[in-house]
């Protein structure tokens, strides 16, 4: 997870302009970038990782008013008894906050970094949370049960990705149908926001992403100061037809 404050307001992709390298059926490689690690998917650099060494950044005192997770958890409109993935979770500063939205749920907190885990683990014990469960992923699967999510929520987080294909493959699968996977996402569209370009997406890149995973959109929640709240949906299969009446002689 990550969120680097920089004075740059180019918005134009570095894949965009750069030659490609090398070209997969997924992925292609160009020269990386300053921010990004050479790895292109759908015409997108995957972003750099902010390891666990900028937790401080996860925490900062400013945090709760640039990006308002009051506001963002609000929208969410959690059953109190939902099942809530927090990819990406970090230190789990949504993961805490959403723990109260869900007393008789519980809070998945995914992270693939062991430190943050342990981060988590030590802070659950602190704040005597019993309905958070933190959860060590990989890069390219979340490690959750099938059919068990109502509702993932990545926060600044998908963006950074390594295998986001992989990654969104084995979410979907891991929600319940008709589960939801909610994105927040700094807005690539707005140069104003000063946010280093591979830390943020458009709407449209987004949409493109998850429609490849079999994600439908719903709706784009714009309540937030910086941020695009993108609400997808994994589709309810369709009831099994019923076998027709026997011919009567």
């Amino acid at each position: 997870m990550a969120l680097l404050v920089a004075a740059c307001l180019a918005v134009a992709s570095f894949a965009c302009s750069s030659p490609v390298l090398e070209s997969g059926p997924i992925y292609d490689r160009v020269a990386p970038s300053s921010d990004g690690i050479g790895k292109v998917y759908m015409g997108r650099e995957i972003s750099q990782v902010m390891g666990h060494q900028g937790a401080y950044w996860l925490e900062r005192p400013s945090r709760s008013q640039q990006e308002r997770p009051d506001l963002a958890i609000a929208a969410l409109d959690l059953a109190p008894d939902a099942t809530v993935a927090d990819i990406g979770a970090g230190t789990g500063y949504m993961s805490f906050r959403l723990a109260r939205s869900v007393p008789e749920g519980k809070v998945l907190a995914v992270d693939i970094q062991p430190e943050m885990v342990d981060f988590l683990e030590a802070e659950k014990a602190e704040r005597d949370l019993e309905n958070v469960r933190p959860v060590l992923g990989d890069a390219q699967d979340p490690h959750l049960d099938s059919e068990t999510i109502d509702l993932a929520l990545m926060v600044d987080a998908y963006h950074e990705f390594a295998y986001p294909r992989e990654m969104m493959q084995a979410l979907v699968a891991a929600l319940k149908p008709g589960g939801q996977v909610v994105l927040a996402e700094y807005r690539a569209e707005n140069p104003l926001i000063l946010i280093k370009p591979h830390h943020k997406m458009s709407q449209a890149q987004v949409k493109a992403e998850m429609a490849a995973v079999g994600l439908e959109w719903l709706k784009t929640d714009e309540s937030l100061p910086q941020q695009h709240l993108m609400f997808f949906q994994k589709p309810v299969s369709a009831p099994a037809e019923s076998s027709p009446p026997p011919l009567l002689d």
